[in-house]
C-alpha cells in the first residue's frame, strides 16, 4: 500500500510545479499572468436538484468500498515502533482500520491548475476533467485519509474555483469561489440528510476545502440542529484571523485535546519562514465579521498537543508520511517533524525536512499540512468524537 503514496507525492508535484517555478522565479505580477484566467467568468449551470443521489458525483462515499481514496491506509516504517493507539490501524490493510460511528464530510483542496500563459482556463473546473480530478483522488488518499476511522467518509466532486481564482482581486475570482460553494453547499445538504439523525459529525478540508467548509459552518451549520452534532471541524490550510475571524464562527478554537465542538487549522512553515505572499493576499480580502483584517495572528491549534498555541518536539509526532528519494516507496515514520506555533499563527516544523518536492517558496509546507501530522491527526480526530459522545 506504500506504493500508493508515491502516486500522491508525484500528483503534488504535478499539481504544485507551475506555482513554484512561477513563485521561485517570477515576480508576483508574472505569477498572476501564468494562472489567472483572462477570460470572462462564465456562470455555472445550475446542479440537478438530485444531483448529489448520483454516486458518481461523489470521490468518497458509503458503498463504494476498497477503491475508496479516502479509506487509504499507510504501514509504519520497517522497524519503527507505533504507539498503542496506532497500532491496530496500521497494521490494518486499506479500507479495513477499524471505524468508529461518526460521518466526516472532507471536501478536497484545489486540483484544477492549468496554465492561463498555454491554454484558456477556465475559471471553475468542468466535471469531468480528469487530470483535475485524478488528482482529487490522490489529494483525498494523502489527505482524508486520516479521517479514516470514521464510519463514513463523504468527499463530493464539485466545480472547483482554478488555482489563480485565489491569486486575484478580480470579480471574476470571487464568483468563480462563489460557483465552487454553491456545488459543495448542495453536496452537504445532501450528506446532511442522508446520515443518521442522531450521528455525530466531523467536518473537514484542506485549502480551497476548507474555505468552502468555514462558509458551510457560518451558512448552513451555525444556529440549526446540526450545530449540535459537530463533534468537530477541521479546515486546515486555510488562514483564520483569531481577532477578525474567529467571532464570526459558530464554533471556537480547541483549547484542550479532549475538546469536542471545536476547531483545528493550521499551517505548516520550516524554520526561516516567508509568509508575505500569503498573508499580504490574505489580508487584503475582507474578514468574517465584515470589514478588513488586521494584522494580528491567524489561529494555530499545534497537532501534536491538540491544543491553540504551544509547541511539542518530534518525539510527540507519531507518524509523518515521508516517501524515499525517487518516490519509489513511502513510509508512516514516527517522530520526524516538532510543531510549535508561533507568534504570526505559524505552525513552525522546525528544520526542512525531507518529504517531497512540493514544498512552496519561503519554506511552505502547505501542501504537508495533513501528511506531516497524519498520524496524529487520525488520533484527535477519534478523540474528540469520543468526547462529544461521553458528553451526550
Amino acid at each position: 500500500m506504500a506504493r500508493k503514496f508515491l502516486y500522491i507525492i508525484a500528483v503534488i508535484i504535478v499539481a504544485c510545479i507551475a506555482g513554484v517555478i512561477a513563485l521561485a522565479i517570477w515576480s508576483r505580477e508574472a505569477t498572476e499572468i501564468a494562472l489567472v484566467p483572462r477570460g470572462e467568468f462564465v456562470e455555472q449551470e445550475a446542479l440537478a436538484a438530485n444531483a448529489y443521489e448520483d454516486p458518481a458525483m461523489w470521490y468518497s462515499r458509503p458503498g463504494i468500498g476498497v477503491n475508496d481514496p479516502s479509506r487509504y491506509q499507510p504501514a509504519y516504517a520497517p522497524g519503527a515502533e507505533a504507539q498503542d493507539a496506532q497500532d491496530t490501524a496500521s497494521e490494518a490493510p486499506a479500507g479495513q482500520s477499524d471505524t468508529t460511528d461518526f460521518a466526516v464530510f472532507f471536501v478536497h483542496p484545489t486540483s484544477y491548475i492549468p496554465l492561463a500563459l498555454t491554454e484558456d482556463a477556465l475559471w471553475n473546473a468542468p466535471l469531468g476533467d480528469d487530470e483535475a480530478e485524478d488528482r482529487a483522488r490522490l489529494f483525498l488518499r494523502g489527505m482524508a485519509s486520516a479521517f479514516n476511522r470514521a464510519d463514513e467518509i463523504w468527499a463530493p466532486r464539485y466545480r472547483q474555483a482554478v488555482a489563480g481564482a485565489f491569486l486575484t482581486d478580480q470579480a471574476e475570482a470571487g464568483q468563480a469561489i462563489d460557483a465552487a460553494y454553491g456545488d459543495v453547499r448542495e453536496a452537504f445538504r445532501y450528506f446532511a440528510d442522508s446520515i443518521d439523525a442522531d450521528q455525530p459529525i466531523v467536518i473537514a478540508g484542506h485549502s480551497q476545502g476548507s474555505l468552502h467548509i468555514l462558509r458551510l459552518l457560518r451558512e448552513e451549520i451555525a444556529g440549526t440542529s446540526l450545530e449540535a452534532r459537530i463533534a468537530a471541524a477541521y479546515p486546515i490550510g486555510w488562514p483564520i484571523s483569531v481577532e477578525d475571524d474567529l467571532p464570526a464562527l459558530p464554533l471556537p478554537a480547541c483549547s484542550d485535546p479532549n475538546q469536542a465542538g471545536c476547531l483545528t487549522t493550521w499551517l505548516s512553515f520550516a524554520n526561516n519562514p516567508d509568509s508575505s505572499m500569503l498573508m499580504d493576499r490574505y489580508q487584503a480580502t475582507d474578514s468574517m465579521t465584515g470589514g478588513s483584517r488586521g494584522d494580528g495572528p491567524i489561529l494555530c491549534v499545534n497537532p501534536l498537543t491538540g491544543t491553540a498555541g504551544g509547541e511539542a518536539p518530534e518525539s510527540a509526532n507519531l507518524g509523518t508520511l515521508v516517501p524515499n528519494d525517487d518516490f519509489s516507496s513511502a513510509e508512516l515514520v514516527p517522530e520526524a517533524v516538532p510543531a510549535r506555533c508561533d507568534g504570526e499563527g505559524l505552525l513552525i516544523i522546525g528544520n526542512p525536512p525531507r518529504v517531497g518536492q512540493g514544498v512552496l517558496p519561503g519554506n511552505n509546507y502547505h501542501v504537508y499540512d495533513i501528511p506531516l501530522f497524519w498520524a496524529n491527526l487520525q488520533e484527535d480526530v477519534v478523540r474528540r468524537v469520543s468526547a462529544w459522545t461521553t458528553a451526550r
